[in-house]
C-alpha cells in the first residue's frame, strides 16, 4: 500500500477528521485527500463522511489493501479474485526482479502441488505465493518450506485449530477434531490435511537468486469442495469460518520473522511436528525408506531409523504408519 494512503487510513481510523486537517497533517492537497479516500472506498473500505469529516467504519474482509493495512511485515500484496496459479505469477514477478511480493487469490483455477499434482483451490481459501530474495546459499532453500509450515501452524493455532506439521510440507489436523464420524483409523496417521506448501527456487552454485513459497490453506471452504484431496479438512470444518484477513496477516508476519532467523526454524518445526516419533514410509528418488522418524536436520532433512541404520532423507513423500505391534 502506498505510504500516503496508509497514513490516510491511520488518520481515518482515529477520525472523524476533516479534509483540510487531514491534508495538512500528511502534507498533501485537499484534492489528493479526496482521491485517496475514493480509492480506498473502491477497494472496499467503508468510509463515512459528514460535517465532522471522514471516519473509517470498516475494513474489507479480504483483498490486497485489506491485508496490507495493519500488516507488520514488509510485503506488497498483489491480489486476484481468480488466477490460474499464484506460483506461476510469483515466478513471473521474481524473474522480472521483484522481491517481497505476495500474490494472493481468492480462487485458483490451475494450481499445482508437489509432483505436478492438481491443486483444487475454491473460493474462500487462502491461496498465496511469496516471492523473496534471501541472501543465503541454495542449499538453504528447504528451510523456507519449513518456515512456511510453522507460520501456517501458528496462525491456525491462534484461530483455535490444533494444527501440526507432517514432513515435508503438509499442515494437518487430528481427524478426531475435523471428522465428526471419528473414523481416524481410516485416515493416514489419523490426520487430515489443512494446508500444503510448494517451494520453488532459482539460483547459482552458491547463492539463491529468488525463492517462491506457495502456500494453500483450506480456510473458509467445505472439505467436500476439495476433490483433489481425499483426506482434506479446513478451518471451517474444525472451528467454523475464520477472519481470513487476520489469518493471512498472522501467517505472513510469522513467515517474515522466521525467514530473518533461519536458526529458529528447526526448533520451531520440532515443536509442532507430528512426524517425529512416528513410524513412517518415505518414497524417495532412491527407493523406499521405512522406519522411525527420529529427527529433523537443517535445512529440512528427515532422519529415519530403519533399525539397521539411520538414513537422512532430503526429499520424498512421507506416509505415517501404524506402530508395529
Amino acid at each position: 500500500m502506498q505510504p500516503t494512503r496508509e497514513q490516510v487510513l491511520d488518520a481515518l481510523a482515529d477520525g472523524p477528521v476533516s479534509g483540510p486537517e487531514l491534508a495538512e497533517r500528511i502534507g498533501v492537497s485537499r484534492a489528493a485527500v479526496w482521491k485517496h479516500v475514493e480509492a480506498l472506498r473502491e477497494a472496499g473500505f467503508q468510509i463515512a463522511s459528514d460535517d465532522d469529516g471522514y471516519a473509517l467504519e470498516s475494513v474489507p474482509e479480504f483483498g490486497g489493501p485489506a491485508i496490507e493495512y495493519g500488516l507488520d511485515a514488509p510485503f506488497e500484496i498483489e491480489y486476484h479474485d481468480s488466477i490460474g496459479s499464484t506460483n506461476v505469477r510469483a515466478r513471473e514477478l521474481a524473474t522480472d526482479g521483484a522481491s517481497d511480493v505476495v500474490v494472493l487469490a481468492d480462487r485458483q483455477t490451475g494450481g499445482r502441488g508437489r509432483l505436478d499434482r492438481e491443486w483444487v483451490s475454491p473460493s474462500g481459501g487462502v491461496w498465496l505465493s511469496l516471492c523473496c530474495r534471501p541472501a543465503v546459499p541454495t542449499t538453504y532453500a528447504p528451510a523456507f518450506t519449513l518456515a512456511a509450515a510453522v507460520a501456517v501452524t501458528r496462525a491456525a493455532r491462534e484461530a483455535g485449530v490444533d494444527a501440526r506439521i507432517k514432513w515435508p510440507n503438509d499442515v494437518v489436523v487430528p481427524a478426531a477434531e475435523s471428522d465428526e464420524s471419528g473414523r481416524s483409523d481410516e485416515i493416514d496417521g489419523g490426520e487430515r490435511k489443512l494446508a500444503g506448501i510448494l517451494t520453488e527456487m532459482e539460483g547459482e552454485a552458491d547463492r539463491v537468486s529468488w525463492v517462491v513459497v506457495g502456500i494453500g490453506v483450506n480456510a473458509n471452504v467445505d472439505p467436500a469442495d476439495l476433490p483433489g484431496e481425499a483426506n482434506a479438512t479446513s478451518l471451517r470444518a474444525a472451528v467454523g469460518d475464520v477472519d481470513r484477513r487476520a489469518f493471512t496477516q498472522r501467517l505472513l508476519e510469522e513467515f517474515s520473522a522466521l525467514r530473518g532467523d533461519l536458526d529458529a526454524v528447526i526448533p520451531a518445526w520440532r515443536e509442532y511436528a507430528t512426524t517425529l516419533g512416528r513410524r513412517v514410509r518415505v518414497d524417495t528418488p532412491g527407493g523406499e525408506v521405512v522406519g522411525d522418524a527420529v529427527d529433523i536436520e537443517f535445512p529440512g532433512a528427515l532422519v529415519v531409523d530403519t533399525g539397521t541404520e539411520r538414513v537422512t532423507v532430503t526429499a520424498g513423500d512421507c506416509e505415517h504408519l501404524r506402530p508395529v505391534e
